[in-house]
């Protein structure tokens, strides 16, 4: 019975805490709309390992056409880890695995070379992990090269496995939905926290034996106020829409409700047709393209 009651104060609690989230104000920055991605001209310089970095682009050849993809200098260990393993000749004859219309295709996994056509794949892995380099300027347009990663807490990326989104093309509602779905989510993670403390699980008993509602209602306020107080500490630009963003969705498309939670690192500059091809490949069960796609890549001077 006491654990029936403690669902409900949640839940309740949870409607508290977005009905005080719908309440507050949301801030638009104005900026120029940008339609299509930026291209950049190449300089040449060297890491540590002296290996090429600045602006650096990397050749994706397949049997379905070449790719040209540029890394981003503000994700300086994605970006180097992927020139290290391209260097190594990581990727040849690895596949993209996984391929899902209007979506993303995936590749990377190094069980993928050679790999029986009946084997699922995906879980192969390099040995490592990647902090995660979150970074609200780079995001999920189509093209976006970014890095695939399992539910670690964390949110670090796969030593090796990667995607390129293909995406789609959204309307503004369907952005704005997609936004207040994830600052919701966020909310909650940050609510279900406070809950599960051992102080704020102590005064709902204390109030449930008491029996008086008035008071566990206004605990419910008390705590929704906290919530959107870690909220704003944790994510202070959350509420912020970047409207080139935005103009970028609309008319160019890609995967929006992916940022924030993955690294992009880098973005095709040509090579489109290939992806649209490779991303309606007919597929199997699982998602693995029935008949395979390879890759193979090698820096550009």
């Amino acid at each position: 019975m006491i654990a029936m009651k403690k669902i409900g104060l949640l839940l309740l609690l949870s409607l508290s805490v977005f009905s005080f989230a719908n309440a507050q104000t949301k801030k638009t920055s104005k900026t120029t709309p940008k339609k299509t991605p930026i291209h950049r001209q190449t300089v040449v310089t060297k890491t540590n390992n002296g290996l090429v970095a600045k602006n650096q682009r990397v050749e994706i050849t397949t049997n379905y056409g070449t790719m040209v993809v540029r890394l981003y200098d503000e994700t300086p260990q994605h970006r180097d880890n992927f020139i290290k393993l391209v260097t190594q000749g990581f990727y040849d004859s690895l596949l993209f695995h996984r391929v899902i219309k209007s979506f993303m295709i995936q590749g990377g996994d190094p069980l993928s070379k050679h790999a029986d056509p009946n084997v699922q794949l995906g879980s192969g892995d390099n040995g490592y992990k990647i902090p995660a380099e979150f970074n609200k300027n780079l995001f999920h347009k189509k093209g976006a090269l970014a890095a695939a990663r399992d539910n670690n807490p964390a949110q670090m990326s796969s030593g090796c496995q990667f995607y390129i989104v293909q995406g789609k093309k959204y309307t503004t509602a369907e952005l704005e939905q997609i936004i207040n779905s994830r600052n919701m989510s966020r909310k909650q993670e940050i609510l279900y926290a406070i809950y599960q403390a051992d102080t704020t699980q102590a005064a709902i008993s204390a109030l449930q034996n008491l029996g008086d509602q008035d008071r566990i209602r206004k605990y419910m306020d008390e705590i929704a106020v906290i919530t959107d107080k870690k909220y704003k500490e944790k994510y202070p630009e959350a509420e912020v829409v970047n409207m080139d963003q935005v103009q970028t969705y609309i008319d160019f498309g890609g995967a929006p409700h992916l940022d924030g939670a993955y690294t992009v690192f880098g973005e095709i500059e040509s090579g489109y047709d290939v992806l649209d091809k490779i991303a309606t490949a007919e597929t199997r069960p699982g998602d693995r393209p029935v008949e395979d796609i390879w890759m193979k890549m090698r820096l550009l001077k």
